[in-house]
Formats: structure tokens, sequence, C-alpha cells
């Protein structure tokens, strides 16, 4: 037993502890509950570390250290544990990615020994909803994508990150973790797209994250052809309408602050504002 403030690695028999932690905020932490409902805590099917922090004896606070670094429920005390364990780890992620509070914190710590940042999102509206719009219909052509048409939904998926991050996903590896992210959403029934009579890509997204408290709604993106006829409201109303009767009871999304066009549309699907991430991108 623990019986001062310390943290650790977490090991595959503190699985319900960890759970715990996380079911604590739901919707905030349903990026990383997902993964850990379906790989547990051993790193090699994580795809990264769990760290813990404990105060007297009791697991309280988390940090999934993998591809992203991200506090969860970290209190200020945490936050110093994980970034000390951080900084003798040298960076491995290319982004930090949570609740603002906590990881504004976790970055102003690292950033002496990380810095400087590629960019850094310092607010980023975290949206949630339980129902599909009433006075919305959704698009009825939004469907499901599938396994067959990876030729078709990648172009999209790629334009989308670049134009959202910065840079392509098909760098480094060539694409291939971000190909195989994307079969995987495919393969499960969680990418949804309209296409065009020539078989193109009108609106796509995906429902990215999903436990059987929330759902993360992510990859948002129309064709730049076809932006600002009409097409996302609708096609958000038809990706709600299959998050909340297939997946989870509430879904969720975060946007950058200033995409303006985004949260109007997200805002008139029915989203409400419920908190704030923070992105540090390297």
């Amino acid at each position: 037993m623990l019986t001062q403030t310390t943290s650790r690695v977490l090991e595959p028999s503190d699985l319900d502890a960890a759970l715990a932690v996380l079911d604590r905020e739901p919707v905030a932490n349903a990026f990383v509950t997902s993964r850990v409902q379906v790989a547990g805590l051993d790193p090699w099917r994580l795809g990264g570390e769990m760290w813990g922090w404990y105060e007297d004896g009791m697991l309280t606070s988390l940090c999934y250290a993998g591809a992203n670094l991200v506090p969860i429920c970290a209190t200020p005390r945490a936050v110093r544990a994980f970034a000390d364990r951080a900084r003798r780890a040298g960076r491995r992620c290319s982004s930090i990615v949570g609740p603002t509070e906590a990881t504004t914190r976790l970055w102003h710590l690292l950033e002496p020994h990380w810095g400087p940042a590629r960019e850094v999102r310092t607010r980023q509206p975290l949206m949630v909803t339980d129902r599909v719009p009433a006075d919305i219909a959704p698009d009825p052509y939004v469907r499901r994508i599938r396994k067959d048409e990876m030729d078709t939904i990648m172009p999209a998926c790629v334009a989308m990150f670049t134009e959202e991050v910065g840079i392509s996903p098909m760098a480094g590896d060539g694409g291939l973790l971000y190909q195989a992210r994307v079969a995987e959403l495919v393969g499960s029934g969680r990418s949804f797209a309209r296409l065009d009579d020539r078989g193109k890509v009108v609106f796509k997204a995906e429902i990215g994250a999903a436990t059987p408290q929330a759902c993360q709604i992510q990859g948002v993106w129309v064709a730049p052809e076809y932006r600002g006829r009409g097409f996302a409201a609708p096609g958000m109303a038809a990706i709600l309408r299959y998050a909340l009767a297939d997946v989870a009871p509430v879904a969720s999304l975060y946007v950058n602050d200033f995409n303006t066009a985004a949260r109007r549309t997200y805002t008139k699907v029915g989203f409400q504002e419920v908190g704030a991430f923070t992105s540090v991108l390297f």
C-alpha cells in the first residue's frame, strides 16, 4: 500500500483503479477511456504508458503518455509530478492535449525543456449534446463508409488532417499509422460521409472515441468546393443520429475557438459548451 504522495507507471493490475479515475469525467476523458477499455494498461496494447499519481495511497490522477501526452483529472501536484517524469523521459509525443487548466500548467513546466512548440491552441471549446436537433433534418445521403471504400475516404481524411493540424499525416512513416487508424474506424463502422455523383467526398466525420458513457466526434470536414452550400449542419445531424442511437447517450467534440463557422454549425445542431481543451503541437 502506498501511503504518501508518489507517481509511478501503472500496471495491468491497476486497471479498475484507473477506470474509476477516468469515470469521474466521462466526456472529457472519452478518448483515453476508450483506449483503456479496449487495451487495458499494458503499454504495448495501449500504445503508451499510463502514469498514476497517488495521495494517501489512493490513485487520484492519471497521465497518458503515448503519441499524445494527456493529463487526466490532474491536480496541480500531480501535474508537477507528471512534468518531472516527462522531462526525464524526453519528448516522445507529437502533442500535449487535455483540459485547459492542467494542460496549460503541464506545458508551462515542460516548455523550458521541450520548447518551442510548433503551435499552441490555448482554447478549444469542449461541446456536448444528448439529442438530435428537432429543427434540422439529418442528411439522408450521409452513410457509413464501407471497407472497400478506403481509396474514396482516405484523400478526404488526409486533406482534413493537413488543414486542421498544419502538417500531412503522410509524413514520417509514409502515413502507415494514419492509414491504419482510418481503416480501424471504417472497419468498426464509425466513419461516415456523403459522396457526390462522381464518388467524391462532400462531407465526412468520424466517431473517434466511444465508451458506454460518451462518444467523441472528430474529423468533421466539408470539401472546399462544397463549403457554404448548407451541407455541414444536416451532415452533423446525421452523425448525431448514428452516434446517439448506436454508440453512446452523449456526443462530444472539441473545436478551435477561432473556427467560427464550425462553432456556429455545432451550436446550430444543439451542441453546448461545457469546458475547454488546450493543445500543444510539436
